[in-house]
């Protein structure tokens, strides 16, 4: 902290004698020592203080920046979501509209004559109106 050479110590020593006198300057010494050690921990507990300021205020900022990636992961993962969820529905109508297509094509195909049938159904099921599909899981709304 200080610069002192022993040399240094040694005339602030014998000056102190002089001027204290022998009788207090044990006491005057011990004094002066606690109030140096007084002085050393509360610098030390500054020291801590300031040190816990700087990680605090350095986590602080690492919660923030991980909010922030949090934030727009949730936000892609919501934008995918909507995207896959307009692909099902795509998808759904397409499959809809192609049943439903199927479905009038089977019923003008029933008010032709037995020989169209034969034709359009595969060896085998001949006369035979195809069952109608069920709907997908979770698409019985639409």
């Amino acid at each position: 902290m200080f610069d002192i050479g022993f040399s240094e110590i040694v005339v602030i020593g014998v000056v102190a004698l002089v001027v204290i006198g022998p009788e207090r300057l044990p006491k005057t010494a011990r004094t002066v020592g606690l109030l140096f050690g007084r002085l050393q921990r509360y610098v030390s507990d500054v020291k801590a203080d300031i040190s816990r300021e700087m990680e605090l205020d350095e986590l602080r900022k690492l919660q923030r920046e991980m909010q922030g990636a949090a934030q727009e992961f949730e936000q892609s993962v919501k934008t995918a979501a909507n995207d896959f969820s307009t692909g099902v529905r795509s998808v759904e109508q397409e499959l809809n509209s192609t049943v439903s297509e199927a479905a009038s094509s089977a019923s003008s195909a029933s008010a032709t004559p037995a020989l169209s049938d034969a034709k359009a159904a595969p060896a085998g099921e001949a006369g035979t109106k195809a069952p109608e599909q069920p709907a997908l899981p979770g698409f019985e709304k639409i």
